[in-house]
């Protein structure tokens, strides 16, 4: 199955690796169709924490790191960050 990729900014880095993303999405209301703007916000692993307020990130879906921390920075700015990937284990 193919992860899931969302792009947002970023609100807040006061973490140690991990950051607040608000990811903005427009959707249609079933009964008015009309377009309203909906937004949550995710922790997402930022490993080198490079990731500073008001930056431009795409996180990636990713086996769960904390109990809320599920996604991982693969993006900044444009620019790919290498160690994007976590470690996995060896069955």
């Amino acid at each position: 199955m193919p992860r899931r990729v969302l792009s947002g900014q970023v609100t807040s880095d006061k973490m140690n690796k991990t950051i607040t993303v608000l990811v903005n999405r427009r959707v249609m209301h079933p009964l008015y169709k009309k377009f309203i703007r909906l937004s949550k916000k995710y922790a997402a692993h930022d490993e080198a924490e490079i990731c500073k307020i008001g930056d431009t990130v795409r996180i990636e879906e990713c086996r769960p790191i904390s109990k809320r921390k599920t996604w991982i920075v693969i993006e900044r700015n444009g620019q790919v960050i290498a160690d994007a990937e976590p470690a996995t284990v060896a069955a």
